[in-house]
């Protein structure tokens, strides 16, 4: 290989190199830009308690976005040139350096593998993150709604729990006017069976004694005889006395 193409070859590669470590430096950069916003953004979310309006479209999910598309592009360029520099290896002016290309290779490889497991990684712990808050959010929402739609609740318990001492009360007078009614029916069936004692008591003396019964008959008959005889006396004496006067 003549001299010309060897020293075209080295500073291809050298490209390749600078390319490289100029993507590893705004990859490790922007890394820890992306670190910290992640950091930042959770730590606003547990100041707001849940409260944040940083929906879909808000400026903080805007430069996530953002960022994380950079990120990936940074990744997707680095990967192209590792890509080149191992073509470049495999070149015939390359091989009486290839280990020390090869060495210089994998170490950009190691880089890239690094980055792209911290980039995922972060990516990865931020999304469980933003997701457990939503799900402690939808909670906190939930409870929110549950205690708003409990007062209301509370007033209609309260009414149903009037109305049920309402009709406790009403209930409670209903057997109260029953209790003295089955009272007031107790007192009169005993003492209706006091009275048919008593007149059975008197039939049964009435039948036992059968002589007192005659003996109060013919009293009877003798006070009806001497009205008698006293009204025909009175009748006869005033039939006089009247023949008398007109005499």
């Amino acid at each position: 290989m003549s001299t010309t193409n060897m020293a075209a070859s080295s500073n291809y590669w050298e490209d390749l190199r600078k390319q490289a470590r100029q993507l590893e430096n705004e990859l490790d950069l922007k890394l820890v830009s992306f670190s910290k916003l992640c950091t930042t953004y959770s730590s606003s979310s547990n100041r707001d308690q849940r409260t944040r309006s940083d929906s879909i479209g808000s400026s903080p999910d805007k430069m996530l976005v953002a960022m994380t598309t950079e990120l990936e592009q940074l990744l997707a360029k680095l990967t192209a040139v590792n890509d080149k520099m191992a073509e470049y290896t495999n070149t015939p002016g390359a091989l009486s350096h290839n280990a020390a290309l090869m060495h210089t290779l994998q170490r950009h490889r190691d880089i890239l593998q690094d980055y792209t497991h911290e980039f995922h990684k972060t990516k990865s712990n931020f999304f469980s993150m933003r997701e457990r808050e939503d799900l402690l959010g939808s909670v906190h929402r939930d409870i929110e709604s549950f205690k708003s739609s409990s007062a209301v609740n509370n007033r209609r318990t309260e009414l149903f729990l009037k109305e049920h001492e309402h009709l406790r009360s009403s209930d409670r007078l209903i057997d109260n006017a029953i209790s003295i009614a089955m009272a007031t029916k107790e007192n009169i069936t005993f003492q209706r069976g006091m009275l048919k004692s008593i007149q059975t008591r008197v039939t049964t003396l009435a039948n036992r004694f059968p002589a007192i019964n005659s003996l109060i008959q013919k009293i009877n008959l003798r006070k009806r005889r001497d009205s008698l005889i006293l009204g025909g006396v009175i009748g006869v004496c005033t039939i006089l006395l009247l023949l008398y006067t007109f005499h």
